[in-house]
């Protein structure tokens, strides 16, 4: 317990040192759904936005991309490629289900998807892959989350 408290200071700190990391840890944190463990997760993760050209190559970063099985004639249900960084997939489970109780812009979003019949597993993959969305505009915008803004 100690040396996670100790190790979660630490990385504070270090983001809190660079003025860059600090503005872009504050927008993430800006999101509902999104704590400082994620942001800084986030961070790391994602690295600079320069790298994408646009939010589907961090969704395929993520490995929440689409993708169909088929061969032949068969013909597969569409399912994520999970072609990814996988630990980032894992990191953004829990705020996905956060935020679709607490960010309403996701929580219209899953309701939406739940009226239409999908399953719990498939509601929750589209909210991961929409909070990367809203992670990729208020980056690039360098503006605060605003509910009246996103558009889900």
């Amino acid at each position: 317990e100690q040396q996670i408290r100790n190790i979660e200071r630490l990385l504070a700190e270090h983001i809190d040192s660079d003025p860059d990391l600090r503005e872009r840890r504050d927008l993430l944190d800006s999101i509902p759904g999104i704590g400082q463990t994620t942001a800084a997760a986030l961070l790391a993760s994602l690295g600079s936005l320069a790298r994408y050209s646009d939010v589907s190559q961090i969704v395929a970063h993520a490995g929440l991309n689409p993708a169909q099985r088929q061969s032949g004639k068969y013909q597969g249900k569409v399912r994520i490629s999970r072609i990814g960084d996988a630990v980032l997939r894992a990191r953004l489970y829990m705020p996905a289900i956060v935020a679709k109780r607490h960010n309403p812009v996701l929580a219209a979003f899953a309701e939406r998807l739940a009226e239409r019949g999908k399953p719990g597993k498939v509601i929750v993959c589209a909210v991961m892959r929409k909070l990367l969305h809203l992670v990729w505009g208020v980056l690039r915008s360098g503006k605060p989350f605003d509910p009246q803004h996103a558009i889900a």
